[in-house]
Formats: C-alpha cells, structure tokens, sequence
C-alpha cells in the first residue's frame, strides 16, 4: 500500500482543480497582457480566480493581492521591501520574528540582519507556542515589523495571531504573517484580524506547486519586486501563470468549503491516529491537540533516529518527514524540538505525520502497524534506547 502523509509539505492537486487548470495550456494560452483575442479569452477566467482568492482570505477590494510563485518568495519580499523602505532609509532599525518560522523568514531575516538590521527571535514555550506577551515585550520604538507564522509546520501549533495582530496595532508596527499552513485547516480572515500582509502557497491546499500570494493591506508599502512590467499593478512585472491562478482559486475556494470536514473529520482520525501512536512506550507529542491544526502530529518515538524510521516507512510505501520540506537534507535535529528544551536524543527523533482530506483510514491503519514493526526493530538495534519515565519533558505529551 501506499500511503501519503506529508501534506503539510505539499498536497495532491485535486482532480477538479487541474480540470480547471487544463484549458489555459494549450486552448486558451494567450498572453493576457496582448491586445488580441487569444489574450481576451483569459481575462474572464483570471478575473473570476481572483474574485475567489480574495473570497478566501475575505480580503477587502480595496487591498491588494499580488500573485507569486509561492510563500517562500512572498516572505523574501516582505521582510526585504521592510529592509529598503524602513531600514536602509533609516525610519527604522528592528524587526521581531519567532525562532520557528519557515527557513524562507528565518534565512532572510539572517540575511537583513547581516545588513545591519537588528533582528528579535522570540522564543517559543513548552508546548512549541509563541506567547503574545513577549511580542509586547520586545517592541520599541524602532520596530518596523513583526512576523510571526499563523500555524507552524512542524508541530501544527497555531500562534496567537489575532492577539499578536492587536498588539501590533496598539505600537502601531506592521505585522506580518506567513499563512500556508493555515489555509484550508482553519479559518483565515484578513480582516477579522489585524493583519497588514499575509502569504500563501496554493499546493498546501490541493492546489498547484509555482504559485501563491501575498496579501498587502490597503495604504500598507511594499517596494515591487520586479521592474519592468505592469503586471499585478507594477508591484511583480513578468507574464502572469494563468493556469496557476486559476488552479489556485479553484483550490482556494474548495479549501474553505471543506472547512468543516477538515476540523471535524480529519480532526477525529487524527487524534484516533495519535491516541494509538502514543500507546507505544516512550513516544511524545509537542503541543496540546486543541493548540494544533487539525490534520499535524509531531511525534518522537525515544532511542529511534527520526531518518531511521523514515527509511522503515519509506520502505513500506509511506511518505512522511522529520520536519520542514525545505530543510529535508538537513540531518541537524530538528529546531522545533530544541526550541522547546528536549534532549538530545529526542530532538533527532521527531517525525511528522499531516493528513489530508484524502487520508482514509485504512491508511493510518496500515501505517499504525508499520510504525509499531519499526519502532520494534530499530530500537533492538539502537545503542541509545533505554527506557525513561513518563513526563522525562515536561514540554511533551508522553506515551505510556
């Protein structure tokens, strides 16, 4: 059987989604930005796409949203546009995000820093949670932006972004958040909260890989960050992918339909899931369920290398991970775990399951029996493995 469990890194594109995507590839391929009809066959469809991503975020038409080729590069151009436009000019000098964001804020806020940005990496707690009081905290007079993630990807903890977004107003300094894991799992409103840019990616959501969004508030700045075109109002010149937005709305407005579904159903099989995981001795979950997305597990099973179990499920026909996709070849333990305080040998042995809707439960069935044979064997063979008491962490949920 094959069995795939690593949505948080990207999902299947629905099948309604790439029939609606099929067209713009050989039938209607104009350009939209040309004169002609082969153009003009496009725009309806662009148009309607948009209509949905915005619908999805319940973004205002007054703001902005500006396709991009994912989250990664909308993230890139936010903190960097913060870097021109507020630090380089001197305005401001200090920008605060968490110590887990994505590799794509963490690196390029590394990046600013080399720059002569001063940058704040707020801790995460116990139970791998950003506590909103310490953004407060760390806010001076010099802060030009705050960017903290609405779900995180490795351990599904949801930050306190609406609290977070408040207390960015109160100091009046912009706040960011990268929301690809959020969309489709939760429900995400721009304008519920007080939010001035927000970024997506599509294939988190069923939609397709190369395209994704950046969601600028009304009067917010941003530098553009291609020269040379007026495509997406000037800010991002180059030919706009018209399969992908279309895809992209598609898979947006499907993903908020099924909502529900996702935070009931899927909600139960994983915790169904979780329950029978955490019946194997000495395995831990980071993060209360009711603080997660309701598809992510997070799991460390002690004395096992987080990459040993990957080769046993992989070769059962079983795609998981030991975290982040975009640091998968990094061996290093995994940052999430050290952030919260966990030994040694535990943070080498977290591995991360992310359901869809779909997971059956046949497959976690199948994977539950695979997991249990692999724990089994690799700890026969570790050198590492002795048994610690319940609660060895404070930080983690333990099995019995």
């Amino acid at each position: 059987m094959k069995v795939y469990l690593d949505n948080n890194a990207t999902t299947i594109v629905d099948p309604s989604v790439k029939e609606v995507m099929d067209p713009f590839f050989v039938e209607k391929y104009g350009n939209p930005n040309s004169l002609h009809a082969y153009a003009g066959e496009t725009h309806p469809h662009i148009k309607t796409a948009m209509e949905k991503i915005y619908a999805g975020i319940q973004a205002s038409r007054e703001d902005s949203v500006v396709i991009t080729s994912c989250a990664t590069e909308s993230n890139n151009w936010v903190l960097k546009s913060i870097y021109f436009e507020y630090i380089l000019t001197g305005r401001k000098n200090h920008i605060i995000i968490s110590e887990v964001e994505h590799p794509s804020i963490i690196a390029t806020a590394k990046f600013i820093e080399s720059m002569g940005c001063k940058v704040t990496y707020l801790p995460i707690n116990a139970e791998g949670l950003i506590e909103a009081q310490s953004v407060r905290d760390n806010i001076t007079s010099k802060t030009a932006l705050v960017s903290v993630m609405w779900a995180n990807n490795e351990t599904g903890a949801v930050f306190p972004v609406e609290e977070i977004g408040e207390i960015c107003a109160e100091y009046n300094v912009l706040f960011h958040t990268d929301a690809v894991q959020a969309i489709g799992k939760l429900p995400v409103s721009v304008q519920q909260f007080n939010v001035d840019y927000l970024t997506f990616s599509a294939h988190k959501f069923h939609g397709p890989k190369g395209v994704g969004a950046l969601y600028i508030k009304k009067g917010r700045e941003i530098m553009p960050l291609f020269h040379g075109g007026s495509q997406m109002g000037g800010l991002r010149s180059g030919t706009l992918n018209v399969p992908g937005i279309v895809g992209m709305g598609k898979a947006i407005e499907q993903a908020v339909d099924a909502l529900d579904f996702e935070m009931s159903e899927i909600r139960e099989m994983r915790d169904d899931f979780e329950d029978e995981l955490l019946k194997i001795k000495d395995t831990f979950v980071v993060t209360p369920r009711n603080r997660r997305t309701p598809n992510t597990i997070l799991i460390s099973f002690r004395g096992i290398e987080g990459e040993s179990m990957l080769w046993d499920l992989n070769r059962s026909g079983i795609g998981a991970s030991t975290g982040s996709a975009c640091a998968s070849e990094d061996l290093e333990a995994n940052s999430v775990m050290e952030a919260i305080g966990a030994d040694e040998d535990l943070a080498h042995t977290a591995i991360r399951f992310s359901l869809s809707r779909y997971t059956t439960q046949e497959e976690l069935d199948y994977t539950l029996d695979v997991v249990k044979k692999a724990v089994e064997r690799l700890r026969e063979i570790s050198s590492s493995y002795a048994y610690s008491p319940e609660g060895h962490n404070s930080g983690l949920t333990a099995g019995h």
